[in-house]
């Protein structure tokens, strides 16, 4: 029977997801007593807030399927939080669907509207094969480091101008991979760029609450009517694993949702319902998550900060974090010497360093970047999240950090000796 049966098309080139097989790869060399530096998935280090897992078990007998589109109170819970922080009024419970991770929300989206996908480049290791699975065409718009990877208004006028039909402009900010915000500014002058032509934004702000000053600002305060918000739990709550996510549409993009929702009944039916009861406490941010997140941004500012330094100075060019756990130091500066020991693109870069010491980073092509550029990933997450929160203290200096964070100093001191042709000292 075999013999008549073949992959799809879309299928046939399709690899594991760069951030799940560099995790992947990571366990099993541990496993094989390799002493690995874990900088490739990004994965929050810090632990669930208590209050949200005793929600968690309170609610752990809740057997029945929910409402397609989500749990009614927690739509409105959601609808309230993005007013609350984000000052994106006009948009209630009806407006707000839940799923099971942004990711798979991200996905329905593309198989409902028929329309380009616009990713500034670089971009999130799956919104391209995403793209493809869903049969649509990807368009890369060019940023720049010197501008912060920060996608320009000319830059997407240009495009606008040179193309025609629908299309999906995927906004990430704080960024994966580069760890930099979009400021209001920046936001104001793409959100015109957006009215003027038409363009639907999915705003992703998936580490929105984790802006390292608190400082986020969404794209749909400044272009409400066309933008859709994609958030969720497993950034700023350290619940990757519970698989939560939201989007938030602007009543003008109803039909969206409703087509969204028609698919969700096909494929997954509904969120896990103790899941859904629990997010409705952390979206309601109460005292302890404002001292949670004011602690874990203190902590990723610091660790972020240090890291940054050690980059710039072993040779980098590299832009300093303002939100997330990400940097994406570019060491171009270093090519003649990496020739040398015959790194030549950023695949191999990323191979010989975790070769040579140990240390797990991505590649910048695993973000759509040129194969030449001598870019890299680095998710400074390898820490005790748990201990490093209940041990924070007002100055996070760095006798602080090697107490809290030794695996992520100890990675960068191995990497960064490395980059200046120092012998590693990793097994």
């Amino acid at each position: 029977m075999t013999a008549t049966l073949r992959l799809s098309s879309r299928v046939q080139t399709l690899a594991p997801s760069a951030t799940l097989a560099i995790n992947e790869l990571s366990t099993t060399l541990q496993a094989e007593g390799r002493d690995i530096v874990r900088f490739g998935l990004g994965q929050s280090p810090f632990p669930v807030p208590s209050s949200v897992v005793a929600a968690l078990q309170r609610h752990a007998a809740e057997k029945d399927y929910l409402p397609v589109q989500g749990l009614r109170r927690l739509r409105e819970t959601v609808a309230d939080f993005h007013a609350r922080r984000d000052g994106v009024l006009g948009r209630s419970g009806a407006d707000v669907m839940v799923g099971p991770g942004s990711k798979e929300l991200l996905f329905i989206l593309q198989m409902v509207v028929d329309a380009e996908l616009w990713l500034p480049n670089p971009s999130w290791v799956s919104y391209a094969p995403q793209a493809g699975l869903a049969g649509r065409t990807v368009r890369w718009l060019d940023t720049r480091l010197a501008d912060g990877w920060i996608l320009q208004p000319d830059c997407l006028e240009h495009a606008c101008l040179a193309g025609q039909g629908p299309r999906i402009l995927l906004l990430n900010s704080p960024s994966n991979p580069t760890g930099r915000s979009h400021d209001r500014q920046a936001l104001e002058a793409l959100a015109a760029v957006c009215r003027a032509h038409q363009v639907l934004v999915v705003s992703d702000e998936i580490y929105g609450e984790v802006h390292h000053q608190g400082g986020h600002v969404s794209m749909a305060q400044l272009y409400p009517e066309g933008t859709i918000i994609s958030a969720g739990l497993s950034k700023w709550c350290g619940a990757g694993g519970w698989r939560l996510g939201t989007f938030s549409f602007p009543p003008e993009l109803a039909f969206i949702r409703r087509a969204m929702c028609a698919v969700a009944s096909e494929s997954f039916t509904s969120v896990s319902a103790p899941i859904q009861y629990a997010a409705i406490t952390a979206f309601e941010h109460g005292s302890d998550l404002e001292e949670y997140l004011k602690r874990s941004r203190n902590i990723l500012d610091a660790l972020g900060r240090r890291c940054h330094a050690q980059l710039v100075a072993a040779g980098a060019h590299c832009v300093a974090p303002d939100g997330g756990f990400y940097l994406f130091p570019d060491l171009s500066p270093l090519r003649e010497q990496l020739m040398q020991r015959g790194i030549t693109n950023s695949d191999e870069l990323a191979h010989q360093l975790l070769e040579d010491t140990g240390v797990a980073v991505l590649p910048g092509t695993a973000f759509g970047r040129p194969s030449h550029e001598l870019t890299l990933r680095l998710a400074y997450v390898d820490f005790d999240g748990a201990a490093a929160l209940a041990g924070a203290e007002a100055d996070l200096d760095a006798h602080w950090l090697s107490s809290y964070c030794p695996r992520v100093l100890e990675g960068m001191e191995r990497l960064t000796r490395w980059m200046v042709g120092t012998p590693s000292v990793a097994s």
